[in-house]
């Protein structure tokens, strides 16, 4: 499967980002609208991961290495497409120069995250009435694989 992932502009890409997030979030695991779109979309750097020619997820990253709003469409789950946006996110986050990245990951998400190498940092709570932990990288061991290292900026 041919994935790609490219840096995404929030005024730019707005419609194709808003779809994938109300799928996801709002429709299938029923996120309030209001929860789920906020004051940092202008802010935050945005990523577009594609299977060939087709958006098939987003993610974002906030200024202070927060990554957020990881949504992968259904259809397309479970072949990489996932693993390979937050690759691609962790490697632009050391780029610019973080330290290290953060995330609020949905519990049943947590041993995704672990695979990419993020540690459980906190007690269980309770986001859009979903269970959530707080994970941790550090950028300063992080080699991502050849895969990623081929970042086009």
């Amino acid at each position: 499967m041919t994935l790609f992932v490219r840096l995404a502009d929030w005024q730019a890409d707005q419609s194709t980002i808003r779809k994938i997030r109300q799928k996801v979030f709002v429709e299938e695991q029923h996120v309030p609208p209001e929860l789920e779109w906020d004051e940092q979309e202008d802010s935050a750097q945005h990523f577009l991961i594609y299977q060939k020619d087709k958006a098939v997820g987003t993610g974002r990253l906030t200024a202070t290495g927060k990554i957020g709003r990881m949504a992968i469409l259904k259809d397309t789950r479970g072949l990489g497409a996932g693993l390979e946006l937050l690759k691609r996110i962790c490697k632009f986050a050391r780029i610019e120069g973080q330290k290290y990245v953060y995330l609020n990951a949905q519990v049943q998400a947590v041993p995704f995250y672990e695979k990419a190498g993020f540690v459980v940092a906190g007690e269980e709570f309770i986001e859009a009435d979903i269970p959530h932990v707080r994970m941790e990288l550090s950028l300063s061991d992080y080699q991502p694989d050849e895969k990623v290292d081929d970042w086009n900026r």
